[in-house]
């Protein structure tokens, strides 16, 4: 059964058509045709667009591509690149900061020249092309030509996955903008309840998409891959959310003919900018005192400008100015996925027999994102309101970012407990030594400037910190594997090279001839062993116990879980901070000036993330406690400068104030249609005397 009705909106004609099949599924077909003889179709689901299924599975996957390869992005630096934690953290904000910057590059291309569609297609391409290029720059055999397992030539890894980096930060900020506005062009006019439903699954999405990938990946790359040799499979953790970029964008292509594809119509922000330098522009040419002042600086745009334009930037600079100190609380926030990753690696992630990952302890962010928002509006603020305090958006920013600070704080004190633990390394000036007795009697070892040394029989002195390694000191060969790395043939009075074996149980086969011994050993987070088989060493089943096992490097003994309430500050300050500041920027901004406010917003988090790699490259200072310290003190005194100019600011309506200037232009046009029809009168009059005069003289 068909049922259609047409319906006439401005130049464009729509046509509906229900579908009833025996099922009892209605599904609705609309059908619209432009002047140019270009067409779109749009099937309905239970009054939805089909076509926001494209894009909600786009925004997951795209989000999942991100936030995935994001998560372990800090180690790969560190462990793959092997970089030091300075370099690796400042690579890593630079990359964050470009991802907040190019936002503003894709909604001016979308609005001026391409369109949302065409700019999301382009830059996903981009996207994915910089998403494979980071997954091929972690395979580490295409380099390693002896087969020891690390990279011979780390510059062409270097420098592939720099530009995956760039092209990753130009396609996912630049489809930033467009996705969202794209899905909410998918619905008509009367449809508001079905576009807000949309905003808030889309949104679960990206918190789904970073909650499953920052759980997902971590795993991902804790396994362990090669084609010649074992390692940290960080291909893998980057292979998968570049399958998810491509997913995400052969799943938008599919959905092409159902999007309502609105023309570009030009992009406010160049007007707001093309003015500001006129204004700017003008009041330079008339610096000179002959020149009267204007109540504001913009006032000088006025010959080129119309007034409420000029008033509408006014109200957006008021906001832009409250903005100036907010870079700060994005510059601690981001290093939750740098410094404290970092941190995270030098603590224990057992969870009774679950074991976290340093790189997933992010994950407590988006589930405390998803569990104080509901608290903070259904409990917190209204009992607030209850106890008569003036809650304002302001002021909640400005607890938002104490809160940021009291997350560096606990974070310091984690630093400090972990720096308890950890081995004292010899400075740049100094060495150290270890001495290994492989006799079967004790041996006395004299060292100029130091005190006599007596080493039993198979004992080590510890003066150096190593990986693990196994030490023979037989006179015959020993063949050592496990499942995982395979260390070699040890030849007599010799030792393996370092080998890097991950947490949990491990069982070793130690094989010399037609003889076996099984060794089995279970390894915590961060340990560094040397397994000394001493000369008395006796193959069979008792051989556990002849080994002797030297610990270079304790286990990691502070819990990860101590990392936990500076997540909880964050992440209440975010909350706090972050939407209290988008709902602030949205009520003071004028309806047209709202993607002015959003790409302001955006830089400051741009603006913070290179804050980050100033610090992390001037300070240099020799403690960790003492950075984050460092960097708590500065947020607090940016609170206090912040909450002063929240002080002398004043709320407005921008509504009002259009309205005001919608009512003048109307007076002023009214006053001029009478003036218009008075000159009228007067001309009508006038032609009419000079036709009587002209009458009589002719009648002369």
């Amino acid at each position: 059964m068909f049922t259609a009705h047409y319906e006439s909106l401005t130049d464009k004609c729509f046509f509906y058509i229900t579908l009833r099949k025996l099922v009892g599924l209605h599904i609705s077909l609309l059908f619209l045709f432009f002047n140019h003889n270009k067409n779109y179709i749009h099937f309905y689901v239970c009054g939805y667009p089909l076509s926001i299924f494209f894009i909600v599975v786009n925004e997951f996957c795209e989000r999942f591509s991100y936030y995935g390869m994001r998560a372990v992005l800090v180690l790969y630096f560190k462990y793959f690149l092997q970089w030091d934690e300075d370099l690796a953290t400042s690579i890593y904000h630079t990359f964050v900061a470009l991802c907040y910057l190019t936002p503003i590059l894709g909604a001016i291309v979308a609005d001026s020249w391409l369109g949302k569609f065409k700019t999301i297609v382009y830059l996903s391409i981009v996207y994915t092309i910089g998403q494979v290029a980071m997954a091929v720059s972690a395979v580490h055999d295409i380099t390693d030509s002896n087969r020891d397992g690390t990279p011979d030539n780390m510059t062409f890894h270097v420098a592939l996955s720099m530009v995956g980096l760039f092209l990753i930060a130009l396609g996912t900020g630049g489809i930033k903008p467009c996705v969202a506005a794209f899905g909410g062009d998918q619905f008509s006019e009367h449809q508001d309840k079905q576009r807000r439903t949309f905003f808030s699954v889309f949104y679960l999405c990206i918190n789904g998409g970073s909650l499953l990938s920052t759980i997902i990946t971590p795993i991902l790359r804790g396994q362990e891959c090669g084609i010649y040799s074992q390692q940290k499979c960080y291909s893998l953790a980057f292979g998968v959310p570049a399958a998810l970029m491509v997913v995400a964008l052969v799943v938008f292509i599919v959905g092409s003919g159902m999007y309502y594809k609105a023309e570009p119509e030009g992009n406010i922000m160049l007007d707001v900018c093309k003015c500001i330098g006129f204004a700017i522009n003008n009041r330079y040419r008339h610096r000179s005192n002959q020149y009267p002042r204007r109540q504001h600086w913009m006032d000088w745009a006025e010959e080129k400008y119309d007034k409420l334009l000029i008033a509408q930037i006014k109200m957006v600079l008021k906001v832009l100015f409250l903005y100036i100190p907010l870079p700060m609380f994005w510059t601690l926030f981001d290093q939750k996925g740098s410094r404290w990753t970092l941190q995270a690696t030098t603590m224990n992630g057992y969870f009774g027999k679950l074991v976290i990952q340093p790189d997933q302890m992010q994950i407590f962010n988006p589930i405390l994102i998803l569990t104080l928002v509901p608290i903070m509006d259904s409990v917190i603020y209204p009992l607030i309101k209850k106890c008569g305090f003036n809650f304002t958006p302001l002021k909640r920013m400005t607890v938002g970012m104490f809160l940021a600070a009291m997350a560096f704080v606990c974070a310091a004190l984690v630093q400090v407990e972990i720096d308890k633990t950890l081995p004292v390394f010899p400075s740049a000036s100094q060495s150290q030594l270890k001495l290994l007795n492989m006799g079967s009697s004790a041996v006395t070892v004299n060292l100029p400037g130091n005190e006599s040394l007596t080493l039993n029989a198979a004992q080590v002195c510890r003066l150096i910190h190593n990986t693990i390694r196994f030490v023979n000191g037989m006179n015959m060969p020993v063949n050592v594997t496990t499942s995982a790395v395979d260390l070699g043939l040890i030849e007599p009075f010799y030792y393996s090279t370092y080998s890097t074996i991950k947490n949990g149980e491990t069982k070793f086969s130690l094989l010399s001839g037609s003889q076996s011994c099984e060794y089995i050993k279970d390894f915590g987070f961060g340990g560094s062993y040397t397994f000394f088989i001493p000369s008395t060493f006796v193959f069979g089943p008792d051989c556990q116990d002849s080994i002797t096992v030297v610990e270079d490097i304790e286990p990691n003994s502070v819990h990860m879980a101590l990392q936990i309430p500076q997540y909880f500050f964050i992440t209440a300050g975010e909350v706090m901070f972050s939407v209290t500041g988008l709902e602030f920027s949205y009520s003071q901004a004028p309806s047209n000036m709202k993607a002015v406010l959003q790409a302001g917003w955006l830089f400051t988090v741009a603006i913070g993330n290179f804050i980050v790699l100033i610090v992390a490259e001037i300070a240099k200072l020799p403690n960790k406690w003492a950075e984050y310290i460092l960097f708590a003190s500065l947020l607090v005194l940016v609170c206090i400068i912040f909450s002063t100019m929240a002080y002398f600011y004043t709320y407005i309506d921008p509504s009002e104030i259009e309205d005001q200037f919608s009512k003048k232009v109307d007076e002023d046009e009214d006053d001029k249609d009478k003036r218009e029809k008075a000159e009228i009168k007067m001309v009508r009059r006038d032609s009419a005397e000079s036709y009587d005069d002209s009458y009589k003289q002719s009648n002369m």
